[in-house]
């Protein structure tokens, strides 16, 4: 079931701890325009449907990567597309983003998600793994 934009906002706003929904929505842009950058296929096509079509339409046009960046990497990328940012503050951008994100699409889409992105990224979708990647 696909969320709507504004309780998909409202989840990004309450988790972030923004003051304002443009502040969420900000982060959500930004932090999905990286992502949609590092997946590819089916994968991408499956997430941007569970989520609302504004922030969909941000996944299937991504930013270009010329490689994949670590979850360091990402972090540092988001704080420089947010004004004002640090990373400290990207970082906590990028988990209230990718933890609604991994809400909506589930356990099963988010583990292939992870798959196609480089080791670290478990703890930015919020669901830390235990052990090695398969």
């Amino acid at each position: 079931m696909t969320l709507r934009w504004e309780a998909f906002l409202e989840e990004v706003r309450e988790r972030g701890e923004y003051d304002s929904p443009q502040e969420a929505e900000r982060a959500a842009r930004v932090v999905l325009a990286l992502l949609g950058a590092h997946l590819v296929g089916g994968v991408r096509a499956e997430l941007a449907a569970r989520l609302p079509e504004t922030i969909a339409l941000v996944l299937l046009n991504p930013l270009q990567a010329a490689e994949p960046l670590t979850a360091e990497r990402f972090g540092r990328a988001t704080a420089a597309w947010i004004e004002g940012a640090t990373e400290a503050t990207a970082v906590w951008d990028i988990g209230a983003v990718l933890s609604t994100v991994a809400d909506a699409a589930g356990d099963d889409l988010t583990g292939r998600i992870l798959l196609q992105l480089p080791p670290g990224y478990d703890l930015l979708f919020g669901r830390p793994t235990t052990g090695t990647r398969p």
